[in-house]
């Protein structure tokens, strides 16, 4: 079962919510990431549906293109690992995504919707329309996408 922490206070005395879990990167991350979602809102009934809607769409699209890309041809899946780290503050949600695969190696400013034929690729297009920022390095042997979105905006 993986970890998960609960904070009360965020950086510099601000309230927040944080929850954090590490975890494999398979398919069914993506079951226990809705879930954790779902707890952190649980946590917020303030935030707006809107607001809702935004940040989960990001979260799983991010989270999915991680599961189906970060790790191909990686044949030891018990070493597939990645933290989730959401937070809520009184102006914005957040979510950083860690993992130890291969760089994407994409450039989120070229990212374009595919046309309606195509098959798949609108992961990352919905994620970036969904939020206000998301940014992605890769450092140190490991993959960080970071999404914010402002509350109410």
């Amino acid at each position: 079962m993986p970890d998960t922490t609960l904070g009360a206070v965020g950086p510099e005395g601000v309230p927040s919510t944080r929850f954090e879990v590490e975890m494999a990167a398979h398919e069914g991350a993506l079951d226990h990431a809705q879930d954790l979602v779902e707890k952190l809102f649980g946590e917020h009934p303030d935030l707006s549906a809107r607001d809702r809607f935004r940040f989960e769409t990001a979260v799983v699209e991010v989270l999915a293109n991680i599961v189906e890309h970060a790790f191909t041809g990686d044949e030891v899946a018990g070493l597939r690992r990645l933290r989730l780290t959401l937070t809520v503050t009184p102006t914005e949600l957040t979510a950083l995504l860690a993992d130890n695969g291969e760089p994407a190696g994409v450039d989120l400013s070229a990212v374009i919707m595919p046309g309606e034929d195509a098959e798949s690729g609108r992961g990352l297009a919905l994620a970036l329309a969904a939020v206000d920022d998301l940014q992605y390095r890769h450092v140190g042997g490991r993959n960080y996408w970071d999404l914010r979105c402002h509350r109410g905006a």
